[in-house]
């Protein structure tokens, strides 16, 4: 995927937590990496013999690494593709993203991932990785055969869309990943505690008469695992963190010193059960938006560090399936071509996160998970990933998308903060 081009981004704020960067810097690129950080000053003859991709007035961060995207590829081509998520994803300042395997078939043999990986070779535009099904089938009856899909290349381990909820077949899960070297990322929900439920269990969904599921259904197994984590010594991250309680059991795993992570989604940083228009499905997610309490805490562990990494969870579905109402409708929003401005707006413009953390969350710590040891960075040396970013652009986002979906619940709002290049290996996959 990479280029040879020599390409100069010249003109910007390089923000890289990396270097503990964050100053103007022309960015030389040369065979698909990156050569040298330039003073304005020294990058004139550079300038002279290479291809200018302007960044005056932007930030020029590491590619954004997402470790959480549904790409519906096989099964579920009519909402989404490898190629059609790539586009959204390179649309959004990510170059690298991981596709959970809640596929039809579900991705849980080593077949299934070489194809997938040939495919997403051939028609996707950014790095396509790939988490392996933890149990055969996702139906937490018996582990796949965990060996041969680390072997296969497959970057982490979740039954996604539901958790591994027998507690001794999640400790041999987890037993297992550890010896593979691989994540075992866990979608926390006790399933008998929200049976049914289509929101959170609050005054919200009380007053509108919906099923409900507490935030206990999630922190639940998040202290399970945390004690399986201690006990296998398995590197465990937990998806889409929504509760305060779940963010403080988190703060209390590193205190420990354990090898537990978290990530947090844009729209349960952004939104709350309290910002739901009536009942209209495109805001409906699992876990569910909850109270405002939980949001504040999530923005207060994602800044203090106790909450890792910000991922999208880009869930999307047909206009059809998101029509059937929200008891019906399936749960998930898109999130890949929003994020940034959702991130920069909500959080890092009126100062409740830095620039260097939020590159850090969405690029750094992403990249040390998998154990990306060539992406995450600007130094020298890595790979010409990057993203070329409008800080101060305002956009309203639109009801169209480069996903093959539009289940956004940021249709309409005005966004500040635009992706205005990404680059994949020093090539240009997207550009406004």
């Amino acid at each position: 995927m990479a280029s040879d081009k020599r390409l100069l981004i010249r003109g910007g704020l390089v923000v890289d937590p990396s270097q503990n960067l964050e100053a103007q810097r022309d960015v030389l690129i040369e065979g698909g990496k990156v050569r040298a950080l330039l003073a304005p000053r020294e990058s004139a003859r550079a300038a002279a013999s290479a291809e200018i991709v302007d960044a005056a007035g932007c930030w020029v961060v590491p590619g954004l690494i997402d470790l959480h995207v549904h790409a519906r590829e096989p099964g579920g081509e009519s909402a989404e593709t490898l190629a059609s998520a790539s586009k959204a994803a390179a649309a959004g300042g990510f170059t690298t993203i991981l596709a959970m395997p809640n596929t039809e078939p579900a991705l849980d043999n080593p077949a299934l991932l070489e194809l997938l990986k040939a495919k997403a070779e051939r028609d996707a535009c950014v790095n396509v990785l790939f988490a392996a099904a933890a149990t055969v089938g996702r139906k937490g009856g018996r582990p796949t055969d965990i060996a041969r899909l680390a072997a296969a290349g497959a970057k982490a381990l979740t039954d996604d869309g539901r958790a591994v909820a027998d507690a001794g077949l999640a400790r041999r899960v987890m037993e297992w990943a550890a010896d593979c070297g691989l994540v075992f990322i866990e979608h926390c929900e006790d399933e008998s505690l929200g049976r049914g439920a289509v929101a959170h269990e609050g005054p919200a969904a009380l007053k509108k008469g919906l099923a409900m599921s507490p935030w206990a259904a999630e922190t639940s197994v998040v202290l399970r695992d945390i004690a399986l984590a201690e006990l296998t010594g398995c590197r465990l991250h937990l998806a889409h963190v929504s509760a305060a309680q779940s963010a403080a059991a988190l703060a209390w795993a590193k205190e420990r010193g354990l090898a537990v992570s978290g990530e947090v989604t844009p729209h349960h940083l952004a939104l709350c059960e309290d910002d739901v228009p009536g009942q209209d499905a495109n805001f409906k997610v699992n876990p569910p938006l909850r109270g405002k309490a939980d949001r504040d805490a999530l923005i207060r562990a994602l800044k203090d560090g106790a909450i890792d990494a910000v991922a999208t969870d880009h869930a999307p579905h047909s206009p059809e399936a998101k029509a059937a109402g929200w008891a019906s409708a399936p749960p998930g929003v898109l999130g890949l071509e929003t994020a940034v401005g959702v991130v920069l707006t909500k959080l890092v413009h009126p100062g409740k996160m830095s620039k260097k953390r939020w590159v850090e969350s969405m690029s750094a710590f992403p990249a040390k998970l998998l154990n990306l040891k060539s992406k995450g960075s600007l130094k020298p040396g890595m790979d010409a990933d990057a993203a070329v970013i409008a800080p101060a652009k305002s956009w309203t986002v639109p009801d169209a998308f480069l996903s093959k979906s539009r289940n956004s619940p940021f249709v309409g709002a005005r966004l500040k903060g635009q992706v205005r290049a990404t680059l994949v290996g020093g090539r240009v996959v997207h550009a406004l």
